[in-house]
């Protein structure tokens, strides 16, 4: 059932790049930390960069754990699922790393997604990922749902705000700062844009 890859190429690059929804998991190295899961979208907010790396912007929202877990111990999981057409699941199982807006890396990174304003989505970071481990397994069990179009509220919301109005936000917010398990999170003030 099961196949591990070397790389992300082919038809698994080609599946992944074309899925409107992906998830991402980490967890703290604390045995008893909060585990994270979290859904991804927003078409044009994900990249495959080569054969073993992938990054996907990370923007504005009410916690900060996938960044708290990556700056504590780097690890990730990202998992797509078919929800139409032939059965199937795909793993990135990497090292992943915030990038954040002061980073010299930013730029350069950003440049990977022009198909999306990123100023709309209050732009925290971009998340690169190098892939140690890729798997496809078959998703017999995924039920049949349909994509119909992308939300815009989180978009129509944090288009509102500038850096100063983003940094008031994320202020407010209990685990922006630091995680649920009391881990660095988004360093604050937030940056400020250079896009």
């Amino acid at each position: 059932m099961g196949k591990s890859y070397e790389s992300i190429d082919g038809r698994l690059r080609a599946f992944i790049e074309s899925q409107p929804l992906f998830f991402t998991a980490t967890a703290p190295l604390a045995g008893d930390g909060t585990v994270n899961l979290s859904p991804k979208g927003l078409k044009g907010s994900f990249a495959v960069l080569d054969a073993h790396t992938v990054a996907y912007l990370d923007f504005a929202g009410s916690n900060a754990e996938t960044i708290a877990h990556l700056r504590e111990n780097g690890r990730i999981t990202l998992m797509w699922c078919a929800f139409q057409g032939p059965p199937t699941i795909v793993r990135v199982h990497g090292r992943g790393e915030p990038v954040f807006r002061d980073d010299p890396r930013f730029d350069d990174l950003l440049g990977h997604f022009d198909a999306i304003d990123p100023t709309r989505n209050g732009l925290r970071a971009i998340i690169l990922v190098t892939a140690e481990l890729v798997r496809d397994t078959c998703g017999y069990a995924v039920p049949f749902m349909s994509y119909d179009e992308e939300r815009t509220l989180h978009g129509d919301f944090f288009a509102r705000k500038d850096d100063a109005g983003l940094d008031a936000y994320f202020r407010k917010k209990e685990y922006i700062g630091s995680s649920l398990d009391g881990l660095p999170g988004l360093p604050l003030p937030l940056p400020p844009a250079t896009f």
